[in-house]
């Protein structure tokens, strides 16, 4: 008997544990996952098919005012050569 146990801890011991990086697909996982876009639910479905939108649920974004603001939206991967003060002063 106390061999038995022995050799169960030891099973356990020597089992492989998911880790938590693993992905999770649709193959590892049981037969009703949907794995879906990494989407929070913005509502939920009716018992006839339809599909109820919670206002709550909906993303709010706020975005400042940006009337005044010196710089763009868009930087350039490939920049011009960049000037520094000191470089400046070196050229007149």
């Amino acid at each position: 008997m106390g061999l038995g146990l022995i050799t169960g801890l030891g099973r356990i011991m020597r089992r492989k544990r998911t880790s938590s990086l693993d992905i999770l697909s649709s193959k590892r996982a049981p037969r009703d996952y949907y794995k879906g876009k990494n989407c929070k639910p913005t509502g939920f479905h009716t018992r006839k098919g339809g599909y109820v939108v919670v206002h709550e649920k909906l993303p709010n974004y706020v975005v400042p005012d940006l009337t005044d603001f010196k710089l763009k939206a868009y930087v350039s991967q490939c920049p011009l050569e960049a000037q520094t003060a000191e470089a400046s002063d070196a050229a007149k």
